[in-house]
């Protein structure tokens, strides 16, 4: 397996375990999937926005945009905010959305060359480091975004455990394995 491939497989993998969740999510009631929680962003819903701006911003990063905001979002806000919120009014809007980042990230990875892996991507940060620009190998981005990815789901399937949702959504890789005998 060359890196390209190992790449792909970890963010197919990522892309199926959002859909999990996004059907897992689809179910609950609006107060639900807003109730508290003290881990996460803070609720089903915040955590959610958080995962598809991630996903978002590091793709606009990837391709060449320095200062990244997710569509709602506003300078100087951490991806999920309340700006947000208010533009993704649904669950099924938020579906929507995400299938939109997951066809651009499909096509970005269908062009990925082991050369691009090495070179640098720079971004500002708008959480965390306030206006910092920095650089961070491409490779190093597709392999955060898949694990900020899976950390994140944890949570989120931890949030899904204390709503009662049965059953939790797959989230571990050899869960949806490449060959069935």
């Amino acid at each position: 397996m060359t890196a390209i491939d190992l790449i792909n497989r970890l963010h197919e993998h990522r892309m199926w375990v959002n859909r999990q969740l996004l059907l897992a999510s689809e179910e609950l009631t609006k107060e639900q999937l807003q109730q508290p929680f003290e881990i996460g962003q803070g609720s089903v819903w915040k955590t959610l926005l958080h995962m598809l701006a991630a996903e978002y911003v590091w793709l606009e990063a990837l391709e060449g945009i320095e200062t990244p905001l997710m569509p709602g979002d506003r300078p100087g806000l951490l991806p999920g905010n309340q700006e947000t919120e208010e533009r993704i009014r649904s669950i099924e809007e938020l579906c929507l959305k995400w299938k939109e980042v997951d066809r651009r990230w499909i096509t970005y990875l269908d062009g990925l060359t082991q050369a691009n892996l090495d070179e640098i991507v720079y971004k500002v940060s708008t959480s965390s480091q306030k206006g910092k620009r920095s650089g961070t190998k491409r490779g190093d981005i597709l392999l955060h975004v898949c694990t900020h990815a899976q950390y994140t789901t944890s949570q989120l399937v931890n949030m899904l455990k204390h709503l009662g949702r049965t059953p939790l959504p797959e989230s571990m890789l050899i869960s949806r394995p490449c060959i069935t005998l």
